[in-house]
């Protein structure tokens, strides 16, 4: 369990106040935190490393996450992190809504991405709720809280697995296919000639595109990704060491451990030894990518 833990008498303007909007632009590194009100973090630009419950993800633009009140996380290895944090007190909610039913059960599912066209819809109503939810009369927070579920809508309506390609919309597209079809190449090689030939779009241009929006390189996203999830199975499975190599899409297991090392600042077996150690340690990467 995290030592550090943020009240809601810090994070909102006054004591009625049901939600409202933390600007992080942009995210630093983040101690491991617990929070007593609910949030809600979607990632416009940059990058970084996001531990969730002992998870890490490596997050981009797009990437989006429904954080409970008891959930312990950590930001680290941020390069130009920037995003946004919308949070809400359930117990102080106006409106008669079923708020359970406008949220994803997160007992289940945390991680999703968010298309181009959601993340440009979703953007304009939460400027809209960021100048109405600081407004204390009851109609505007009443407002605030309408302004949050437009916001819970659009996501369900514009959310996907952060693996799932098939269903995705076009506009904007070709980079959203190709952070999806990143996610699902953890334990294949990936072809990014050949994916563009797919996408009928300039190889050129869509890495442009993803260093702009990401501050990354494709290979290098793709390498950071592996990592995480190799961190995830060292910690989670009994697998060895190159049972995790495999699995994370390095047929060579010497090769894994010099990339893992690098990456994590330790061996593969010295990483999961100190987590064995020590379960509630985040799980940090080393920056310069």
């Amino acid at each position: 369990m995290a030592g550090l833990t943020l009240h809601k008498t810090d994070f909102f303007a006054f004591s009625t106040q049901s939600v409202a909007v933390a600007d992080r632009y942009p995210q630093s590194v983040f101690a491991e935190h617990t929070h007593d009100f609910c949030e809600l973090v979607v990632v416009w630009r940059g990058n970084g490393l996001h531990v969730l419950n002992g998870r890490p993800y490596r997050i981009t633009r797009g990437d989006l996450f429904y954080i409970r009140a008891d959930d312990c996380h950590s930001y680290a290895s941020v390069n130009d992190l920037v995003l946004q944090n919308i949070i809400w007190c359930p117990e102080r909610f106006r409106l008669r809504v079923n708020w359970d039913e406008m949220i994803p059960n997160m007992a289940q599912q945390r991680a999703w991405r968010l298309s181009s066209q959601g993340m440009s819809l979703a953007r304009q109503v939460i400027g809209l709720l960021e100048l109405e939810s600081v407004r204390r009369d009851t109609l505007s927070q009443s407002m605030a809280e309408a302004l949050f579920l437009q916001i819970l809508l659009l996501l369900q309506r514009h959310r996907y697995l952060p693996e799932q390609i098939e269903g995705q919309e076009t506009e904007g597209g070709a980079l959203d296919r190709l952070i999806t079809a990143l996610a699902g190449s953890l334990s294949a090689p990936f072809d990014l000639e050949a994916f563009c030939a797919v996408q009928q779009c300039s190889v050129r241009t869509l890495r442009q595109q993803f260093r702009q929006q990401t501050g990354m390189t494709v290979g290098q996203y793709l390498r950071q990704l592996r990592i995480c999830h190799a961190q995830y199975l060292l910690r989670h499975t009994a697998m060895r060491i190159s049972e995790v190599a495999m699995q994370c899409g390095f047929e060579d297991s010497n090769y894994f451990s010099v990339v893992f090392t690098r990456e994590s600042g330790a061996s593969p077996s010295q990483w999961r030894q100190r987590e064995e150690g020590s379960a509630s340690e985040p799980v940090l990467t080393r920056a310069g990518l």
